[in-house]
């Protein structure tokens, strides 16, 4: 007859096993490696940042405090250089043209480049040659784009003004040597230049709307405006986001445009923040006051980045 052995803890069915020996974790050694992995990756980068971009914003900082004049020790006067600023007309002429510039170039630029990439993100032939077209102004030369434009613009001799003459415009505008129409030249270029790369940001954007989206609206009837308002419009709101966002920064300190168009002139139509940092830091050497300008248009930006970002997050409530 077989013999049933049986444990005690089986047959006692409120009492517990004991636990058994704890095993090893080698994913904790696996996690410690993908860490020190990651950090790896990082630290380079990390480093780069440090030295070249937060040092030298730290350093910023303190040097708004200070008269520096790159010769020489740098004596600390407070909150003397801001307190300049408040009678400092040329800087207040250089903000509101930086903040003309922003609020008209950031919807322009928004709306052109977003009505290129609504046209070339059609299937047709030659598309592509299109896109390349409308980039290319993005990355060629300043200089070449500014003298060409420049040329484009004489008053006298720019086929421009021989084109709006030609159409009863009398008398034509100055462009670039006008103090009322300076400003608008250096838009048009700054759209025209710039649309291009802001386009190719909402072409990768449209490539994500799902289709049947588009589709389940025709079938309820909706027309073109009713699709791109009720579909293409909330589908691109990261897209624009962003786009406004890097619009707004680049408007801000905008320099390179203007200082080969138009150096700021005529007088001081066009003369930007940027530039009037360079000017006083590089043409005056006065460090100390041009690094407090710089740290009025940082938080200037950070300010309406800020506002971009709790509007765009409200709306997402």
């Amino acid at each position: 007859m077989a013999t049933v052995v049986t444990d005690d803890r089986t047959r006692a069915p409120g009492r517990r096993l004991a636990p058994g020996p704890r095993r090893s974790r080698p994913g904790r050694r696996l996690a410690r490696r993908n860490t020190f992995i990651g950090w790896t990756f990082i630290l380079p980068n990390f480093v780069g940042f440090a030295l070249l971009t937060l040092v030298p914003v730290l350093t910023l900082f303190y040097m708004s405090f200070t008269s520096w004049n790159v010769f020489g020790k740098a004596p600390w006067v407070g909150l003397a250089n801001y307190t300049r600023l408040l009678d400092d007309k040329s800087f207040h002429k250089a903000l509101l043209n930086t903040l003309y510039y922003a609020v008209v170039h950031i919807p322009l630029t928004l709306v052109a480049a977003l009505a290129l990439a609504l046209l070339l993100n059609r299937k047709m032939r030659g598309v592509a040659f299109f896109r390349t077209v409308a980039f290319f102004p993005y990355i060629t030369s300043i200089v070449a784009i500014a003298v060409v434009w420049n040329m484009l613009f004489s008053p006298k001799y720019g086929p421009i003004n021989q084109f709006l003459g030609a159409l009863g415009v009398d008398p034509t505008p100055g462009w670039t040597t006008s103090a009322d129409w300076s400003m608008p030249a250096v838009l048009i270029v700054g759209t025209w230049r710039e649309m291009g790369y802001y386009m190719l940001l909402f072409l990768a954007g449209l490539q994500t709307v799902p289709a049947e989206l588009y589709e389940a609206a025709r079938v309820d009837g909706a027309g073109a405006w009713q699709r791109f308002w009720n579909v293409t419009v909330p589908c691109l709101r990261p897209t624009t986001f962003f786009v406004t966002v890097m619009l707004t920064i680049g408007s801000f300190k905008v320099f390179d445009l203007i200082l080969v168009m138009t150096n700021g002139g005529p007088g001081q139509s066009t003369l930007v923040l940027s530039q009037y940092i360079f000017q006083k830091g590089f043409g005056e050497f006065q460090f100390g006051y041009a690094s407090a300008i710089s740290v009025v248009l940082f938080l200037l930006c950070i300010v309406i980045t800020i506002f971009q970002y709790l509007w765009d997050k409200r709306r997402d409530a």
